[in-house]
């Protein structure tokens, strides 16, 4: 048996752990110059050092099991240097620091422009894709005017589960019963977050959420999961009466955190007719507006 104090034992797995992960490293693989031949595999630690701009002193004491306890900062910049992935990341931070780590913030949401552009030009149902907080990272027109919804400067304005619980629009939209779709709502809302547990933003809108609606805080508390799928809304629209669509929902990206939401046009109350009324007032007022320009 090995003998020492937990805190002894710890500091000797992270100095092995780390001498392992810089082993493994070429300099190319972190965008740094060869620097001709080396002694030993892999990264050298005054490079590491360089990278995490942290001293070579204090990164060589961590890989000696020195007794120092490091910052969670040092540890997350070493992490970042190290290139290590987020269980990783998590067990350095659990030797170096004996605590679990902080959730990573997870990195702003991209939409390509091909992929933008291709749910700008669906139609002539409403189409948007919904990111992993469900926010809308893109639409098409047929959306905006079926919806009655434009983005706002407020984050909570572009958020799906905030616009259907606090803005009236959305009741009014709902033919059916609204209580219904909103308990579905929540559930696959919940099922998702699981995946997000300790992320910030998503800590930010459930609490915003919970203070704003007490429909909303009785659903959560209910601890329904739900998945996505096929269904079938029908709206009563403001203008033109009521809509129905069938719709279907695509999981997007290398983690499927993003969702696109396609509607199309059902064959009740002459839905097609309708939606194309809309869209038809809706270019001729553009071009009006440009007309006067």
């Amino acid at each position: 048996m090995r003998s020492g104090s937990n805190g002894e034992r710890r500091r000797e797995e992270l100095a092995d752990f780390l001498r392992t992960k810089r082993a493994s490293l070429q300099p190319e693989d972190v965008g740094l110059p060869d620097g001709g031949r080396r002694r030993t595999p892999g990264l050298r630690r005054e490079e590491v050092a360089l990278l995490a701009g942290v001293g070579a002193t204090w990164y060589t004491w961590l890989e000696q099991g020195r007794d120092v306890r490091a910052s969670l900062e040092v540890l997350e910049a070493v992490s970042r240097a190290l290139r290590l992935t987020p269980a990783e990341r998590a067990h350095v931070i659990l030797l170096g620091r004996g605590e679990q780590a902080p959730p990573c913030k997870a990195p702003a949401e991209e939409v390509s422009p091909t992929l933008r552009r291709l749910v700008e030009n669906l139609g002539p149902g409403p189409a948007y894709l919904l990111g992993r907080r469900w926010d809308y990272l893109a639409w098409n027109k047929s959306f905006e005017r079926v919806f009655g919804w434009e983005p706002g400067s407020e984050p909570l304005s572009r958020n799906h589960v905030w616009l259907w619980f606090m803005d009236p629009t959305r009741r009014t939209l709902c033919r059916g019963d609204w209580s219904t779709s909103a308990r579905l709502l929540v559930a696959k809302f919940r099922a998702d977050s699981a995946r997000n547990i300790g992320d910030p933003a998503f800590e930010e809108l459930i609490s915003a959420l919970s203070s704003s609606s007490p429909e909303f805080r009785k659903l959560w508390k209910r601890h329904e999961v739900a998945g996505s799928g096929l269904g079938h809304k029908e709206l009563n629209h403001p203008l033109v009466g009521p809509l129905a669509f069938d719709h279907a929902v695509f999981n997007h990206g290398d983690a499927g955190e993003q969702r696109l939401i396609l509607y199309s046009p059902a064959c009740e109350y002459d839905t097609h007719a309708k939606l194309a009324r809309l869209l038809e007032a809706d270019a001729q007022a553009s071009e009006s507006a440009v007309a006067l320009a």
